[in-house]
């Protein structure tokens, strides 16, 4: 049962000097990180920013099911995720252009 390979194992386990080059990485990639003055392991959250001027305030009112991939991706990039949803968005040419291909699903209102 030689030529068997447990389950877990990787090339690195069963290389020394592979797994010296990891350890060695690593080691340099805390030193990096130390160097640069971030200690935290915390994740960072996103804070949403204000948009100063025009708005637009859009909210979904149909389902993304049985739309194309690319209206689904549209809505999510517009930070919406279901019915009911509402998101404001500055309002900029790009933004019109994604309000553009999925009309049939939100509804838009004129902010400032």
């Amino acid at each position: 049962m030689g030529a068997f390979k447990k389950p877990g194992r990787t090339i690195r386990d069963r290389k020394p000097q592979a797994k010296k080059a990891a350890a060695e990485a690593r080691a340099e990639a805390a030193a990096l990180k130390a160097a640069s003055g971030n200690t935290s392991t915390k994740r960072v959250k996103r804070v949403k920013v204000a948009h100063t001027g025009p708005t637009i305030t859009v909210t979904q009112v149909r389902s993304e099911i049985g739309n194309k991939p690319k209206n689904r991706a549209t809505l999510r990039a517009l930070g919406l995720r279901r019915i009911g949803h509402t998101n404001v968005l500055p309002d900029r040419p790009e933004i019109r252009g994604m309000l553009r291909r999925v009309p049939h699903l939100i509804e838009i209102k004129e902010g400032k």
